[in-house]
């Protein structure tokens, strides 16, 4: 127990003095921008790309490990949704919310120093290689439904599948995890070493990635804050904390993973809710306090489920 602490708790850590130093007005909430953008437009993408380019796959196939965690992205975002409808009687609009809220995780600012830090390097191969389509397919979905949810609602006119791909794809081409991945595995396929002095610079850059991250997801949990909906709020904080992990541990090993793509994508899988699900509800103008109230509360939460499904995993 002590063992697993020492690896999770320091992520939660950062996470507190990241909202700690806003809290107090040591650091301006800017600074925490700033330094989101760093993390996510160079660090991370210098350390998905020093993984792939130096991963060995051992001719592993990708789809076992994307159906066992999308099983439980669907089995998630379905319960999420229909408790916000049928039970807290909300319209489909926020429902839509309620689903990605408790199915979307926090793979990049979280779940990847996690997974860094718990498993060895082909615990972050197996990440990189869900990271290489969770975005995608989280975006494409929660867009679809939300388009779809305000036809029913406000009977607005919707786009066709073909332009909201589009419009993603146009967005995933600028996205620089897409971009940091993808040169990483065009670099290895040039069978180049990453060594040298631009090795030593990769290795400085993706060793900051992590801890930088977390510092700048405390900031944002203090940007956020906690905005009513606290029936709702809790229910789907359950839901992503507890239910989620559990369907996808259970696909991991009804598909026969091995332990560590299984331990790496559980515990990605039971990290808090990301992000990306206030910017959907923020874009449509609908839920913006449910979001950001499963978002702060997952958060809070984190080290406490976490901590838990690792001893589950046997970490």
């Amino acid at each position: 127990m002590s063992e697993i602490a020492l690896d999770v708790l320091p992520i939660f850590v950062l996470i507190a003095i990241g909202w700690l130093a806003v809290t107090v007005k040591l650091l301006k909430a800017d600074v925490g921008d700033a330094l989101s953008d760093f993390v996510f437009k160079i660090a991370v993408p210098v350390l998905l790309f020093r993984t792939v380019a130096r991963a060995d796959f051992h001719g592993a196939s990708p789809w076992g490990l994307w159906i066992a965690y999308f099983f439980g992205v669907l089995v998630t975002w379905t319960v999420g949704h229909l408790i916000a409808t049928r039970v807290f009687k909300r319209d489909t609009r926020l429902g839509v919310v309620a689903g990605v809220s408790s199915a979307f995780a926090n793979n990049v600012f979280i779940g990847l120093p996690l997974v860094d830090r718990v498993l060895d390097d082909e615990g972050v191969v197996a990440l990189s290689i869900l990271l290489s389509v969770h975005l995608p397919v989280m975006m494409v979905a929660g867009t679809l439904m939300m388009e779809r949810a305000e036809r029913k609602v406000e009977g607005k006119p919707g786009r066709g599948l073909l332009a909201i791909l589009a419009q993603v794809g146009r967005n995933l081409i600028r996205n620089p995890l897409v971009i940091g991945l993808v040169a990483g595995s065009l670099f290895r396929l040039t069978g180049l070493s990453t060594g040298g002095a631009p090795g030593i610079v990769i290795d400085q850059i993706a060793g900051i990635a992590g801890p930088a991250a977390l510092l700048s997801m405390g900031m944002a949990v203090k940007k956020y804050g906690f905005s009513g909906h606290v029936g709702p709020a809790v229910t789907l904080s359950a839901l992503k904390l507890v239910l989620m992990p559990a369907c996808v541990f259970l696909a991991a090993h009804l598909l026969g993973l091995p332990p560590t793509w299984t331990a790496a994508i559980v515990l990605t899988s039971a990290v808090p809710t990301g992000v990306n699900a206030y910017l959907i509800a923020s874009h449509f103008g609908v839920g913006h306090g449910l979001a950001s109230s499963v978002i702060t509360l997952t958060t809070a939460l984190g080290a406490i489920t976490v901590t838990a499904w690792a001893l589950a995993l046997g970490l």
